[in-house]
C-alpha cells in the first residue's frame, strides 16, 4: 500500500510543472528555429509583426523570441515593447561586458552562436547567469535567451 501510495504522489507531482521550471538551450534553440521557418516561409516583415504582437508561437514559458537588427537596433521585442526601435549596444552587462556588441560580431562573422552574460531576472528579480542563442538571417538576428541562475 505504501509503495502505490509513494507511486501516485509520483504521478501526480509529473503532472504539474512548478513555476520555477528551468528553461533549457533546447527551448532556446527550438524558438529560434521556429523564428527561422517563419521568415522562410512568410518573410521578415511577418515574423517582426507576429514577434511584436506575442505571438504564443514565439514564447515558451520564460524564452522568447527576439529580433536584431545587424547595427543592434531591437526589431521586435514581444516582452519589452520599448525596446523596439532602440539600439542598446553600447550597454553592458553587470560586469561591463557589451554582450549584444558580442551577439552581432558572432552572428557577422559566423552565423550563430551562443553568447553569455550576467542580467537582472524579471522572474526572480535577482541578478543572474544569461546565455542568448542566435542566429542571422539576412540582415537580422534571431535571438533566445535563458537563465542559468546564480
Amino acid at each position: 500500500m505504501k509503495t502505490l501510495k509513494l507511486l501516485a504522489l509520483s504521478l501526480l507531482m509529473l503532472c504539474f510543472t512548478p513555476a520555477f521550471a528551468v528553461d533549457t538551450p533546447e527551448d532556446a534553440i527550438a524558438i529560434v528555429n521556429k523564428g527561422l521557418a517563419y521568415v522562410d516561409a512568410h518573410g521578415k516583415d511577418a515574423l517582426i509583426k507576429e514577434v511584436n504582437n506575442k505571438n504564443p508561437a514565439f514564447i515558451k514559458g520564460n524564452v522568447y523570441l527576439a529580433l536584431r537588427s545587424m547595427d543592434g537596433t531591437t526589431i521586435a521585442h514581444p516582452v519589452n515593447p520599448r525596446a523596439v526601435g532602440k539600439n542598446m549596444v553600447v550597454f553592458a552587462d553587470a560586469d561591463g561586458k557589451f554582450y549584444r556588441k558580442e551577439i552581432i560580431d558572432i552572428a557577422k562573422t559566423k552565423g550563430k552562436g551562443w553568447v553569455e552574460y550576467r542580467y537582472n531576472n524579471p522572474e526572480t528579480k535577482e541578478l543572474e547567469k544569461k546565455a542568448t542563442y542566435f542566429v542571422r538571417s539576412g540582415d537580422m538576428i534571431l535571438e533566445a535567451g535563458i537563465y542559468k541562475g546564480k
